[in-house]
């Protein structure tokens, strides 16, 4: 893959639910911004480590045209020298990457709602609930997705 000229990492718990589908909505939407990425997810946790997203994810991405190949891995502290940002989805994502974060840390976090035309916030993890919630994130994530690579268009990530 070509040098890409901004890196994001999406932070979810797990890996399975909110930030593989996050990662596949920016990568899409920077790629229709005209923007080169590289982006790619992980999670706070080890739960899911090496396991496919969850099905839920998948059929909500499927149905939206985007495939979900995916593989759960968890946050190293190579992230924060890798990534120019990390985009958290919710808060306690948040700080759970600020207690994991090196000093010399490249990376900058911010929530994935921070641009969010319907209001900041956490993106609600729908792992213990129904279809609703997993179609509730999409809607949540695709929105915020277009708000960043709006951000990265205009040179506004800082």
């Amino acid at each position: 893959m070509a040098e890409s000229s901004l890196k994001i990492l999406t932070l979810c718990m797990g890996n399975i639910c909110r930030s593989p589908v996050a990662e596949v909505l920016l990568r899409r939407e920077l790629k229709a911004a005209g923007f080169e990425a590289l982006v790619a997810s992980a999670g706070t946790g080890a739960w899911h480590v090496g396991k496919p997203a969850d099905p839920r994810s998948r059929v909500v991405a499927r149905q939206n045209g985007l495939d979900l190949n995916h593989r759960a891995r968890q946050l190293t502290v190579q992230d924060f020298l890798d990534f120019d940002l990390i985009l958290c989805m919710d808060h306690q994502n948040l700080e759970d990457a600020r207690r994991a974060a090196p000093p010399q840390a490249r990376a900058r976090l911010h929530l994935m709602r921070e641009y969010d035309p319907e209001g900041p916030g956490d993106v609600p993890d729908p792992y213990y609930g129904g279809p609703d919630g997993f179609t509730r994130m999409f809607r949540i994530l695709e929105r915020s997705a277009r708000a960043w690579a709006a951000t990265v268009r205009e040179g506004r990530t800082g």
